[in-house]
C-alpha cells in the first residue's frame, strides 16, 4: 500500500517570490540613493556602443553640460538653447555679421576692425574708442559703443563659451621699453574695465568672462612712428563659440573637471546682490 506525502509542493515558489521582491526593493533603494556622474556615464555607454556619443553630445543644453540620462528629452526646446555644433557656428556667423553691419553703419572702419576665425569672432578697438592717452577711464562715447556691441553679443549668448577682453599698450620710446608697472597695470587696467562694463550689463554669465593685461608686448605695427603707436594701443574682444563634440563639455566644465573640482552654481541661477567672497 502505498503512502501519500503531504501536500506543500510548491511552497518554494512562494519563498523564491519572496526573495526576488527583496532584491528588487533593494536595487531600487540603491538607485534612490545614487548619484549619476555624467563623464562616467559616457564612458559606459560608449563601452557598449560607440556611435551612441553623438547622441549624447546632441543632447546638451546652452551651458554645455552633458544631458541627464534619467531626464527624458523632450522635443520642445526652448528658442535660447543651443543644442548642436551647427547652432553654435550659425550664432557666431550672426554674430559675425551684425558687428560688421555695426561698424558699416557708425562709420567706424578706421577705429574697429572685426575678424572671424574657426570657432571665434575677434573684434579690436584702437585706443581712440574707449580711452584718453595714459587713462583707464571709460569715455562716454566709448560707453555708447560698448552698449551697442554688447547687445550684439547677448543675442550669441547660449553659443559663446567665453569672451576675452585684451589689454594692450604701445612702447613710448622705441629704444627703451616702458616702465612694467605702469605699463602692466594699465592694460591690465583698461581690459577690466571694459569688461566690468560689459558684465554690468548682463550679457553673459561672469565665469565665462575674463580679462588679461599684455602691455607693449604684443604690437601689431613698428612703435616709431605715431600711427604705429596708436594701433598698438588697443583694446581686443575675442569670442569663442561652445564645443558642442567635446565630451569634457565647455571651457568652464573642463576647467573643474581637469581639477577634479565641481563648478559652483552658475552666476546666472544666483540670487542678484549676493555677498562677494
Amino acid at each position: 500500500m502505498k503512502k501519500h506525502k503531504g501536500g506543500g509542493g510548491a511552497s518554494w515558489m512562494d519563498t523564491y517570490g519572496d526573495m526576488v521582491t527583496l532584491l528588487l526593493c533593494f536595487f531600487v533603494l540603491l538607485y534612490s540613493m545614487s548619484t549619476i556622474d555624467q563623464q562616467k556615464w559616457v564612458q559606459l555607454v560608449q563601452s557598449f556602443n560607440p556611435d551612441a556619443i553623438h547622441e549624447i553630445t546632441e543632447n546638451k543644453g546652452n551651458n554645455g553640460q552633458i544631458a541627464d540620462p534619467t531626464t527624458p528629452v523632450d522635443g520642445d526646446q526652448s528658442e535660447n538653447n543651443v543644442t548642436t555644433q551647427q547652432q553654435v557656428d550659425q550664432a557666431l556667423d550672426q554674430l559675425y555679421l551684425d558687428l560688421q553691419m555695426y561698424v558699416a553703419q557708425q562709420g567706424a572702419a578706421e577705429n574697429i576692425s572685426v575678424t572671424k576665425g574657426g570657432g571665434y569672432v575677434f573684434i579690436s578697438f584702437n585706443d581712440a574708442v574707449f580711452f584718453d592717452g595714459d587713462s583707464y577711464v571709460l569715455r562716454s562715447d566709448g560707453e555708447e559703443v560698448l552698449d551697442e556691441v554688447g547687445e550684439i553679443i547677448r543675442k550669441a549668448a547660449p553659443a559663446i563659451d567665453e569672451l576675452r577682453v585684451l589689454g594692450h599698450t604701445a612702447q613710448g620710446d622705441p629704444n627703451k621699453p616702458n616702465n612694467p608697472s605702469t605699463d602692466r597695470f594699465l592694460a591690465s587696467n583698461r581690459a577690466t574695465v571694459v569688461l566690468v562694463y560689459l558684465q554690468e550689463m548682463n550679457i553673459l554669465d561672469p565665469a565665462r568672462m575674463i580679462s588679461m593685461g599684455y602691455g607693449q608686448f604684443r604690437p601689431v605695427a613698428e612703435n616709431d612712428t605715431r600711427e604705429g603707436r596708436a594701433k598698438n594701443r588697443r583694446v581686443e574682444l575675442i569670442v569663442t563659440g561652445l564645443d558642442i563634440a567635446s565630451t569634457l563639455g565647455d571651457g568652464i566644465e573642463q576647467y573643474y573637471t581637469e581639477r577634479g573640482t565641481q563648478a559652483p552654481i552658475s552666476a546666472e541661477t544666483r540670487a542678484d546682490g549676493a555677498a562677494v567672497g
